[in-house]
């Protein structure tokens, strides 16, 4: 089965080919995107041998690690996305600038691949289903996960923002935001090279940070995100009945921020809590009782006991 609707000439709303020169252009770019990160991780690591990272590049790496994840897991996902939770207006920008320091598309571009992959998981019409290919055995397995970790980033199919996005493209500040998607992309990698020469004073303390707060650290955060895709639609636990193949994966809780419980979130999608037990990790969820707190999130939906027993293996509730 083809895992790229438009090529395939099967009908999804929504979804249309690419021209020729934007299908052209799409590859260009997802190339950049990803081969410039992973040549600065290289990099990063290199420069690791025989000393350790500085100070100030761990501490430039996590803060645009956490603003740019956060943005992505709280900002694109479970409140523009899922609608889990309400902001003001200008919390809700500000969430959506900060995921487009992520680097993993435009605000409404992510917004909609992320609502038709909700609408057809792992059946045909998902951008990034691991479970679409007709090959079997191990080369199926391995190019399911494939298409699914980033192979999707190159196929010629367009989601529609008009099918899967019009909340957002009536917002004229969200389009104004996605519209600066470019400008945001130059500050993500550009800004955390400043504060190390404000910082350090010197040209090698701008170029470590870039490595490590711009490039290493987009590097690390994409493979996460697409580790959500891939690894956790065919690995781990799964706790609770859906009709895909969404799993729980405990080990990528953390550097996650609570995505990694995906079974959970796919039996709950519309629940601002991902990790529904105490020892589940969720950072995003802590980070929305936070807002919640500070009076700068209302209407938090979270998943009621008595739909966790109806969707769960063991019919309770832990």
């Amino acid at each position: 089965m083809s895992q790229d609707v438009a090529s395939a000439g099967t009908t999804i709303p929504g979804v249309i080919p690419r021209t020729e020169t934007g299908n052209r252009a799409q590859r260009i770019s997802i190339l950049i995107a990803t081969v410039v990160p992973f040549a600065g991780f290289v990099i990063a690591i290199a420069s690791l041998w025989g000393r350790a990272v500085s100070g100030t590049d761990l501490a430039i790496f996590g803060v645009f690690y956490v603003l740019s994840g956060l943005g992505i897991t709280v900002g694109y996902h479970r409140l523009l996305t899922h609608k889990s939770f309400d902001t003001p207006h200008g919390v809700k920008i500000a969430l959506a600038l900060f995921g487009s320091l992520a680097v993993e598309g435009s605000v409404i571009e992510w917004v909609s691949d992320h609502r038709r992959h909700h609408a057809y998981a792992d059946k045909v019409g998902d951008p990034h289903s691991p479970h679409l290919d007709g090959d079997d055995g191990l080369r199926g397995i391995l190019k399911g996960l494939w298409h699914a970790h980033m192979g999707w980033l190159f196929t010629k199919e367009k989601t529609q923002p008009e099918r899967w996005a019009p909340d957002l493209l009536k917002d004229p500040a969200m389009r104004r935001v996605d519209r600066a998607f470019p400008a945001l992309v130059v500050f993500s990698l550009s800004f955390p090279a400043l504060v190390g020469y404000a910082v350090t004073g010197t040209f090698m303390g701008a170029l470590t940070a870039f490595i490590w707060g711009g490039l290493a650290r987009m590097f690390l955060l994409h493979h996460v995100t697409w580790s959500v895709n891939s690894i956790c639609h065919f690995y781990g636990s799964r706790p609770y009945e859906t009709t895909d193949y969404s799993t729980n994966n405990w080990p990528l809780a953390l550097i996650s921020f609570g995505e990694s419980w995906h079974n959970n979130h796919h039996a709950f999608p519309s629940s601002a809590i991902h990790g529904l037990e105490r020892s589940q990790i969720d950072l995003s969820a802590a980070t929305i009782r936070m807002l919640e707190k500070l009076h700068l999130a209302s209407d938090v939906k979270v998943a009621a006991d008595k739909q966790i027993v109806a969707k769960s293996m063991n019919g309770s509730v832990s």
